[in-house]
């Protein structure tokens, strides 16, 4: 008999019946009934959903929902929610209840107990993975995708490993609120301005509000704007309060800062490196590229590197990489890192599936769809930057607006928040007045006088317009940009006056 038909003719495997431990979740029940402060002092997420028992995955749900009302819990009073049930009818009525707290056993290892239902109801989850996983691979009557298969599994492994199996599945709208409370609790924490994760920026934190977990941001603008300088300066801002936050003892649940993943498909992670370092120690990155610089400057440097060696910022500078690809790579940092935020660096360098390569509005349509799919995936803020037409160069205003993204329809749609960076000196340096050598014109050396003074008016200023936000008004904030060493910065009060009063 050859191999082949070796496999053919081999006799099934036995059935084995799914891992679960009734009487666990029994004992458990029956210690909760008994005394309601174990669910306060309970450490592992226990949820409904991870007992195998439906008639306990009930119980336990109505103990949850009477405790949250702040009621005593005890087999009598839970009577009248179970006298017609029919699940328990089968185990004796409400007198079932009482027999939970019989003997009481349950109040020795309460923790351990819950413990074992909820790593046997993963175990559950993880054998209907790979029932999935293994029906899809034996399925070849449509295209054969194996690559597409295994970004599935590995995406649905990731929530059986953070215990998100029912992640797919409608919440409360209590347990909403209570997330709802937490996030508006943090906000008034932190002074009243930031719910979400720091951009570092007071201004910016001040009109948004931090970066929102699951919200997908769009930082776009013309070439030579600063997108990547301003995104490196929030990444570097973000890693650097968690880690000053954690040196100081604030636990990570309360910290605004946040352990940052950077794709850069544009630049390498040196390069980046460069771009951190320059800021830091005030030295500028052509200096460092060229090696322009003194004995003071490097030890300057040596000291800004030493202090920049804990920061929980990750760069991954893989080229041409696919959305698949990303959000797999994505989730292995947030498995080993916790990771608090994405930036990508920039939208367009992504490519999609290859379903849609034939049409690249529905590609990129593909890619944004994924970068949100992503953000609410992992729980996190995702920064993507993106290019801008060149509709904006015709225009005597050039202020970026919505319609200037390119391919606007699916961006502008799936982004949670649209902000552009915007730098008048750019455009006015470029206008400068040709003053012929030895010219003593007197229209000529007024041309270059009003350029000048034009010029100083707006030198080192920037704009961020904030052109979509889901949970507040658009606008605009004004920041100082240092071209030197590539840093976004706050405007000082008086530079802030200055800036607004010569607005219009």
């Amino acid at each position: 008999m050859s191999a082949s038909e070796a496999i053919l003719t081999r006799e099934p495997t036995e059935i084995r019946a799914l891992p679960s431990n009734v009487e666990a979740e029994a004992a458990f029940l029956g210690a909760v009934l008994i005394d309601n402060r174990i669910l306060e002092e309970l450490q592992t997420p226990l949820k409904p959903e991870h007992f195998f028992a439906a008639v306990h995955a009930r119980v336990f749900e109505r103990i949850h929902t009477l405790v949250d009302r702040k009621a005593v819990v005890t087999p009598v009073t839970l009577k009248p929610y179970f006298e017609s049930d029919e699940g328990l009818k089968e185990l004796g009525g409400v007198a079932y209840l009482a027999r939970l707290t019989s003997d009481g056993q349950g109040l020795l290892n309460p923790r351990e107990l819950a413990e074992q239902i909820y790593d046997l109801a993963l175990l559950r989850e993880l054998i209907t993975v790979g029932r999935n996983l293994v029906e899809g691979a034996l399925d070849t009557s449509e295209a054969v995708a194996p690559l597409e298969q295994v970004e599935k599994a590995e995406a649905a492994l990731y929530a059986v490993s953070e215990g998100a199996q029912t992640g797919s599945e409608a919440q409360s709208f209590a347990t909403a609120t209570r997330a709802s409370l937490e996030m508006i609790e943090k906000a008034l924490l932190s002074g009243g301005h930031i719910s979400g994760k720091t951009t570092g920026l007071t201004s910016v934190n001040e009109k948004i509000g931090g970066l929102h977990d699951s919200d997908l941001i769009i930082l776009a603008g013309r070439p030579g704007m600063g997108k990547t300088s301003l995104v490196t300066n929030i990444a570097f801002n973000a890693a650097d309060r968690l880690r000053r936050d954690m040196a100081d003892g604030i636990a990570l649940k309360d910290s605004v800062g946040a352990a940052v993943a950077f794709f850069s498909l544009e630049m390498s992670a040196d390069q980046l490196a460069t771009r951190i370092l320059a800021e830091q120690s005030g030295i500028s990155s052509e200096s460092l590229r060229m090696g322009r610089i003194s004995r003071e400057d490097f030890q300057q440097l040596s000291f800004a590197s030493q202090r920049l060696a804990e920061l929980p910022l990750y760069i991954d500078d893989t080229p041409a990489l696919t959305i698949g690809s990303l959000r797999a790579r994505a989730r292995r940092l947030k498995r080993r890192h916790d990771i608090g935020l994405i930036v990508v660096d920039y939208l367009q360098l992504l490519q999609g599936s290859g379903r849609a390569s034939d049409n690249r509005v529905n590609e990129i349509s593909e890619i944004s769809r994924g970068l949100k799919t992503l953000a609410k995936e992992l729980s996190v803020p995702v920064i993507a930057l993106s290019q801008l037409s060149r509709a904006v160069e015709q225009r005597d205003d050039k202020r970026p607006m919505l319609s200037d993204l390119r391919e606007s329809g699916s961006i502008e749609q799936d982004a949670d928040m649209v902000w552009f960076v915007f730098r008048e000196d750019y455009y006015v340096a470029a206008k400068e007045p040709k003053v012929p050598q030895g010219s003593d014109d007197a229209k000529t050396q007024e041309a270059h006088a009003a350029w000048q003074a034009e010029m100083e008016r707006v030198f080192g200023l920037a704009e961020l317009i904030v052109a979509k936000q889901r949970h507040g008004s658009t606008g605009k904030v004004r920041l100082r940009f240092e071209a030197r060493i590539t840093r976004f910065s706050d405007l000082a009060s008086d530079d802030l006056r200055a800036a607004y009063g010569n607005d219009e």
